[in-house]
């Protein structure tokens, strides 16, 4: 086993992954590439089978999730090194076979990350300090962050005061874009399908810390990656997002049942409060103004 592979879950990925299979095509020689598509409705699976037919495509009748979609990929690769990469990932130049090398000449390194940028070039913060209790209440689009945005706390778990210029090891990394050993990856059983979306990566990177191997963020190679479904107010990204927050609670974070409760509670509330917003902000859009039409508003400029 030599080599790189690239994994690649798709979900109603037709407008996006085209670009990112045109760029490892051109630019990364001699890669195996695995599309895992669960189950898109827009096309997805048919533009790749028809305009990439060098890639392998898993087309699943339903949709597993992302981290179980990363598995069957990683079980049908080749490589002894494996990308998973988003859909909406963009580079210009040869941006795997750097992290591969990185990677064969550090063994105890079992995660390397690139830089990631946004659309118009700006930093994309993509590392993280692990979660604590509070972390909710400091994340990237909370409202305490919104508001005191170089608060401690959100400092320290974004990262803010890292200037993401030198290479650094951190606690975990976007899986929009990691590279790890497979040897690494199935020492540790994989990612958890038990995350649907959300939270994968952190718990990834925890049990590649735990196993006794290094998570490195390399500025040194850069990525763009448009950030989409992460911001997304629909009420099953919402409910999921909130689902895996629990699910990385349990498995890493227990510690008496009196906390377990308050933080259930929380966390609860938080997901029933982002509904509550998001259908209140549904309503208010459909709602024509006041004096018009049923209907009218639609029509305004």
């Amino acid at each position: 086993m030599s080599g790189i592979s690239v994994v690649i879950v798709t979900h109603n990925s037709r407008e996006t992954v085209p670009a990112l299979l045109a760029a490892l095509r051109d630019h990364v020689p001699a890669t195996d590439v695995i599309i895992v598509d669960n189950a898109s409705s827009d096309g997805t699976a048919d533009l790749i089978a028809r305009d990439f037919p060098g890639v392998r495509l898993i087309a699943r009748g339903s949709n597993v999730g992302l981290s179980a979609g990363v598995n069957e990929g990683v079980a049908a690769a080749s490589g002894a090194y494996v990308a998973v990469l988003n859909p909406d990932i963009r580079f210009q130049a040869d941006a795997l076979s750097p992290l591969a090398d990185y990677l064969r000449a550090h063994a105890d390194v079992g995660v390397v990350a690139p830089k990631l940028l946004n659309d118009d070039g700006t930093l994309q913060f993509s590392c993280r300090a692990f979660p604590g209790h509070a972390t909710a209440l400091f994340s990237r689009y909370s409202l305490l962050t919104r508001l005191f945005p170089r608060n401690a706390a959100s400092r320290r778990y974004l990262m803010f005061d890292f200037d993401h210029r030198t290479e650094r090891d951190v606690d975990w990394a976007s899986g929009a874009a990691l590279m790890f050993p497979r040897a690494v990856f199935d020492a540790v059983g994989g990612w958890d399908p038990a995350f649907f979306l959300f939270s994968e990566d952190v718990d990834f990177c925890k049990r590649v810390h735990d196993a006794g191997y290094r998570v490195v963020y390399q500025p040194a190679i850069e990525m763009h990656h448009g950030i989409g479904i992460s911001t997304s107010a629909a009420p099953r990204v919402v409910v999921e997002r909130h689902k895996s927050m629990w699910r990385y609670y349990r498995k890493h974070m227990r510690s008496n049942i009196a906390l377990d409760a308050v933080i259930a509670t929380g966390i609860a509330a938080r997901c029933g409060w982002l509904l509550a917003s998001g259908a209140a902000k549904r309503i208010t859009k459909r709602a024509p103004a006041s004096g018009q039409a049923p209907g009218a508003a639609k029509h305004r400029t």
